[in-house]
């Protein structure tokens, strides 16, 4: 056998081996985010049938709520890329003080934006530029879905940090437990009592507090988070080794101010990131907000129905993150750039299959949250038109994964600004407001955003690999 031969084949076995341990990461975080997207498409089915009022209802506050726990997503990001980097040091006490840090942060990051969601809820109606008829109803439903920040922010943050320590299982098993709370109680609510669109945002409070109480247990339980200092049976290697040790605390040990400063430097350009996007989805929601209430309805609709679709793309995201910091934290170039490599591919891959499914169901999916035809038949030209993006959406997905695992966030916070205000907040407001094109238009300018992104990370990514390569 010659050594070329040789040397395909050990790269093989190892490609092999990142790709299973990102499948087995990937897939329970993924199923996550399903079940997540079920308990949206629960609410917009329930909803749906009580007509195009109570959709706009739900609706219309959906890209605030999204811009709220942006923020506390991005807090977990933070914790997650840093206690996975000392998961691959092995070191328990960078661990500990990074997990009890995060409960701080998901006590005071929850109670401050609860106390800005309340302020703002008679406002959004406003804000989006809604009919009045609709007004009371979407400001209750704001309220109802953001009393329970402090337990929402208990579930992401404490999610992000389980994750870091290669247990993405937990997290699933959680949501899956919301979900089916959330269903029953969107039946009582919205049916047997007659809350309508407002009892789907009071399903969704309770939901959310079991969910961050269920959360907390099982993070004070995690062992080799080991949040209470008990000590308990840290996770275990292939060969039964411990995944971390305690290190003696070292020479200079870590100090929770080190720590918090370290998950903010890479938090804090997440969170513009996220703010940056999100604010852009506002404005992008607010023009089309200012159509027709069908127009709305079906671009509303349509944009929930696909997000079952590129649900693969964050369920890598997470498993990406998570293997890549693993990797700078052991000192791994080899599996750093495997890691890299494997996951861009997989979901390029797993996206095509994906795509071609939403374009051959997009009028089924549409017609599982209404019965109008207008607005089935214009979400369904909508989502056909997107589904040859997915492969570029889900592979962006992945790509900031793979940033945030490095912790080198700030590049992405350049890219949406130039992708989302460049193209699809300035595209949309000349093409509504100024040359009064419809709806198609404003989505062209969404996928020109997307494609653009995509763009933009891979040529970062490419330039850092060459910088890698020449040092």
């Amino acid at each position: 056998m010659t050594q070329s031969n040789t040397d395909n084949r050990i790269k093989f076995g190892l490609d092999k081996a990142v790709l299973g341990i990102l499948l087995t990461l990937a897939w329970p975080t993924i199923l996550e985010n399903l079940l997540e997207t079920i308990l949206q498409y629960v609410d917009t089915a329930m909803v749906g049938h009580l007509g195009a009022q109570a959709t706009a209802t739900v609706s219309l506050t959906a890209t605030y709520t999204w811009l709220i726990q942006s923020v506390i997503g991005a807090l977990g990001v933070g914790f997650l890329s840093y206690i996975a980097r000392a998961v691959g040091e092995k070191d328990q006490s960078k661990i500990r003080k990074a997990s009890r840090l995060a409960m701080i942060v998901a006590l005071l990051a929850g109670g401050i934006l609860m106390a800005i969601t309340l302020w703002m809820a008679p406002h959004v109606p406003v804000w989006m530029g809604a009919e009045k008829a609709i007004h009371a109803d979407a400001t209750r439903y704001f309220i109802y879905i953001n009393l329970p920040m402090i337990f929402r922010a208990a579930t992401i943050i404490f999610a992000s940090a389980i994750r870091a320590t290669g247990d993405t299982k937990t997290p699933m098993i959680v949501n899956v437990w919301v979900n089916v709370i959330n269903i029953g109680l969107n039946y009582v609510f919205i049916y047997l009592w007659g809350q309508g669109a407002v009892g789907a945002g009071m399903a969704t409070m309770v939901s959310y507090t079991i969910g961050g109480l269920l959360m907390t247990v099982v993070f004070l339980r995690n062992p080799s988070l080991d949040v209470l200092g008990k000590g308990g049976s840290p996770a275990q290697g292939k060969e039964g080794k411990p995944l971390v040790t305690e290190k003696a605390q070292d020479i200079l040990p870590v100090t929770t101010r080190q720590v918090l400063t370290a998950v903010l430097a890479i938090s804090l350009p997440v969170v513009l990131t996220r703010l940056a996007s999100c604010l852009g989805h506002v404005v992008f929601t607010s023009f089309v907000s200012s159509m027709d209430t069908i127009t709305y309805a079906a671009h509303a609709i349509a944009i929930t129905a696909e997000e079952i679709f590129y649900i693969p793309g964050y369920g890598m995201m997470a498993a990406t993150s998570t293997l890549i910091g693993h990797a700078i934290g052991e000192k791994n170039k080899k599996k750093e750039k495997d890691v890299k490599i494997v996951s861009i591919a997989l979901i390029f891959g797993l996206m095509c299959i994906t795509g071609i499914l939403l374009f051959v169901g997009a009028h089924a999916m549409m017609s599982i949250f209404t019965k109008d035809p207008q607005v089935i038949a214009i979400g369904t030209r909508l989502l056909r038109m997107v589904a040859f993006t997915e492969p570029v959406f889900g592979t962006s997905a992945v790509m900031e994964g793979i940033y945030n695992g490095m912790g080198r966030t700030r590049y992405p916070l350049v890219v949406e600004l130039i992708s989302m205000w460049g193209v699809r907040v300035v595209g949309t407001y000349l093409c509504v407001r100024v040359f009064g094109l419809g709806i198609t238009a404003v989505w062209i300018m969404m996928i020109c955003n997307n494609i653009l992104k995509a763009i933009l990370l891979a040529l970062g990514l490419l330039s850092m690999g060459r910088k890698n390569a020449q040092k």
